[in-house]
């Protein structure tokens, strides 16, 4: 038999009905979206037992189901941002949503948009991720390519350039990335504390991705000497 197969839409439209609860089979495949818009609309996974099988008019019976991680306490978060003169204007305007979100802030520069060269800013944030003084990185220059190079030199750091919310979520589940690069010419504003947030509150997956992320960190200590 295959496996039942929960999607956002399917979230959405239980929260629309006033459901609270959703039920699943035992070995139900979530996806990640759906997981994320469940936490968002405060609705808890069950499972299916064998009474809640049986008749519409027999009492359902079930068991909670724990999310795949809690919500992430913003305030928790320090972040490290910077960017060279392309994306000035969007550091300036994630500053003060961040602050929002409850994160503490390390401006790494730029301050103007005077032309400036983006990998002394992408290393700035990188190594403050690296040493440890701040959770995550955040730099802006013009395509976000460009600075997830120059990140991904620096020790400990595994930078992912998103420009959507997939892959934002993605890089986190997956590649427990702690640098998110942007790029001021492919995002719009919106779009750009959208993808800040997801990437900001998921929470790596471990269990198989771990020990993908583990090789990762493999090849990077056969370069090291």
């Amino acid at each position: 038999m295959p496996r039942q197969l929960v999607t956002e839409k399917e979230i959405v439209d239980a929260s629309k009905q006033g459901k609270k609860s959703f039920e699943v089979e035992k070995n139900a495949l979530i996806t990640a979206a759906a997981k994320d818009r469940a936490l968002q609309l405060g609705i808890s996974f069950s499972e299916k037992t064998e009474k809640s099988k049986g008749l519409p008019s027999e009492k359902k019976e079930t068991k909670q189901i724990e999310p795949l991680s809690p919500k992430r306490k913003f305030e928790e978060l320090a972040i490290a941002i910077g960017c060279d003169h392309g994306g000035f204007k969007y550091k300036e305007t994630l500053k003060p949503y961040l602050a929002e979100l409850g994160c503490k802030i390390v401006d790494a520069g730029t301050n103007s948009e005077e032309a400036v060269d983006y990998p002394e800013f992408a290393y700035a944030v990188a190594r403050m991720v690296s040493l440890g003084e701040v959770t995550f990185g955040i730099v802006i220059d013009g395509a976000g390519i460009g600075s997830c190079m120059t990140a991904n030199k620096v020790p400990n750091v595994r930078a992912a350039c998103c420009h959507e919310e997939f892959s934002a979520r993605n890089a986190r589940e997956h590649n427990d990335a702690n640098v998110l690069t942007l790029g001021s010419q492919l995002i719009g504003v919106g779009q750009m504390k959208s993808v800040v947030k997801t990437f900001l509150e998921t929470w790596h997956g471990g269990g198989r991705h771990k020990k993908r992320v583990d090789k990762i960190m493999d090849v990077e200590r056969k370069f090291l000497k």
